[in-house]
């Protein structure tokens, strides 16, 4: 069995709901575990209790600005990877972000692609890059995850056709564990797909 991969915690903090709806969703499709918060004024107790690997802030909220929060964030958590996000950017605020230790300083609206080399530059620097293999049970259990859902059905449906456990099956698709060639076999006959379906172009 395959170690369980660690969920790498995001909270993304904007007073735009869009905003933190399609950073989730980016995120979440990159699979990261992402929480997003509106208020900044909730954002400490929220770091005290999420044990988070990386902050993406908005500069400019009402009620408390980003370098405020940021300085907050940081009486918490020293180690946090903070990113910051401003349609506004200024030197004076960009200067201040690097002085309290912020990974990157970005202008909305961002490339993706440039934030998903930010992302991979915080990961590395935390030690949360991901193998090849880690990725590929994390893409195998999002796969199995779609096509079942695709099809109804739910993951006891799913345990009565495989005769596999809905624990299993529920690790097997949130990548915290990895299946064996005959589990694969079974989820692949129930979802009436062919095995090599699961693996995808890896």
């Amino acid at each position: 069995m395959a170690k369980a991969i660690p969920a790498i915690r995001v909270l993304v903090v904007d007073d735009d709901p869009a905003i933190c709806d399609y950073m989730e969703t980016f995120l979440a499709k990159d699979g990261f575990e992402v929480t997003t918060e509106t208020d900044p004024t909730q954002v400490e107790e929220e770091v005290k209790r999420g044990g988070y690997h990386l902050v993406v802030l908005d500069l400019m909220m009402p009620k408390m600005d980003g370098i405020e929060l940021l300085q907050r964030i940081r009486k918490i958590d020293s180690d946090v990877a903070v990113v910051i996000f401003t349609g506004f950017p200024s030197l004076e605020t960009a200067v201040q972000s690097i002085k309290l230790d912020a990974v990157d300083y970005l202008k909305k609206p961002f490339n993706p692609e440039e934030f998903r080399e930010v992302l991979d530059r915080v990961m590395k620097k935390k030690g949360l890059v991901r193998t090849p293999e880690e990725n590929l049970h994390r893409f195998i259990g999002e796969t199995i995850r779609g096509l079942r859902k695709g099809r109804n059905l739910t993951l006891k449906q799913m345990s009565r056709r495989t005769g596999l456990s809905v624990s299993l099956l529920s690790q097997i698709e949130r990548a915290e564990s990895s299946a064996s060639i005959s589990s694969l076999y079974k989820i692949a006959s129930a979802l009436d797909v062919h095995i090599a379906d699961l693996f995808g172009d890896f």
